[in-house]
């Protein structure tokens, strides 16, 4: 599993489902770049059990990501036709309706695998085409992107592992509180705590009050 942490985000150009249901031909994260933080997370499949609870968990927050000036961007391996039609099917029924921000398909796989998800046993043959035994799907790889398009951090789960999506929010606080004030952020910080200088007196003055 490759570490981009510290690392240019991969850069893509692919079809995407956005506003809930209007597809898009060359959707880019490059379009945030010097403007936003972006979270940007992988899901296994459409039409499955664990992916619909994570989407609609992301778009509840969404009014906490955007306070935070913040988007979110879900991919997976299903084709955009795929991600419009789950986003006709009610919550109710197992679907994403309701769901409005961006959706990436990653139907070539390359999205998948340049930020090291793909889930799967594949190989590139001599004509360097990816060749595949059974399913290609994305694990639960999530990543946040700075406004210079540097991934800060990343986190990848099993397949039947959800996320925490305020622990995605904390993330975020954590990188914004790092970069306005230039201190760093000890175990089990959250916005409502100091921070603490990273240096030996910083880190036992931290120690010695909690």
């Amino acid at each position: 599993m490759a570490v981009l942490v510290g690392k240019k985000a991969p850069s893509f150009t692919a079809q995407a489902v956005i506003d809930g249901g209007k597809i898009v031909e060359e959707f880019s994260l490059d379009q945030y770049l010097g403007k936003k933080h972006v979270v940007f997370f992988f899901y296994p499949k459409d039409f499955t059990f664990v992916c619909p609870t994570e989407l609609h968990a992301f778009q509840e927050k969404m009014a906490e990501f955007e306070k935070r000036n913040t988007v979110v961007v879900a991919c997976s391996t299903d084709t955009e036709q795929s991600h419009w039609g789950w986003l006709q099917v009610s919550k109710a029924q197992g679907g994403i309706q309701g769901v409005k921000y961006p959706i990436v398909a990653d139907t070539n796989k390359t999205i998948s695998k340049n930020y090291d998800v793909l889930a799967g046993d594949f190989y590139y043959d001599d004509n360097d085409q990816l060749q595949a035994e059974g399913e290609l799907i994305a694990y639960r790889g999530l990543f946040l992107i700075d406004k210079d398009g540097i991934v800060r951090h990343q986190l990848v789960n099993d397949l039947p592992l959800g996320r925490n999506v305020d622990e995605a929010l904390r993330m975020v606080d954590a990188l914004q509180f790092n970069e306005e004030h230039g201190e760093a952020c000890p175990a089990n910080w959250n916005s409502d705590k100091e921070g603490l200088e990273a240096t030996h007196e910083g880190v036992a003055d931290y120690l010695a009050k909690h």
